[in-house]
């Protein structure tokens, strides 16, 4: 569902770049879920995926008119889990470092508990 959601961003992203006269190719999405990939990929539905609201396979539709290209990225290694997820330090900063953020304080040691 969640991908499905972005998906739709994605394409009113890609309206406006098109309109400004510039030529896309697919739009990389990335997930860590491979059965929600393999649906979004396959226009089979079975009695397991009965369940979801017709509206969420719109990705179907991007992905075979070649606007939007899936992929398969392991959780360890999805930097996204740093906005929906409850990390430890080590991971928190690694999916920081990934992403670009930076760490910025008036005190270097603003961030330790005072004694």
């Amino acid at each position: 569902m969640a991908m499905s959601d972005a998906s739709k961003q994605l394409m009113w992203i890609r309206s406006l770049i098109t309109e400004l006269g510039y030529n896309l190719v697919p739009i990389p999405v990335n997930g860590d879920n491979q059965g929600s990939i393999f649906m979004a990929q396959n226009p089979i539905t079975d009695k397991r995926s009965k369940h979801i609201d017709i509206k969420y396979h719109v990705i179907r539709e991007y992905v075979k008119e070649g606007h939007i290209k899936l992929y398969y990225i392991p959780s360890d290694e999805n930097p996204a889990d740093m906005f929906t997820k409850v990390l430890g330090c080590v991971k928190f900063e690694k999916f920081r470092n990934m992403l670009g953020i930076e760490f910025f304080s008036e005190h270097p040691k603003a961030y330790e508990l005072s004694s």
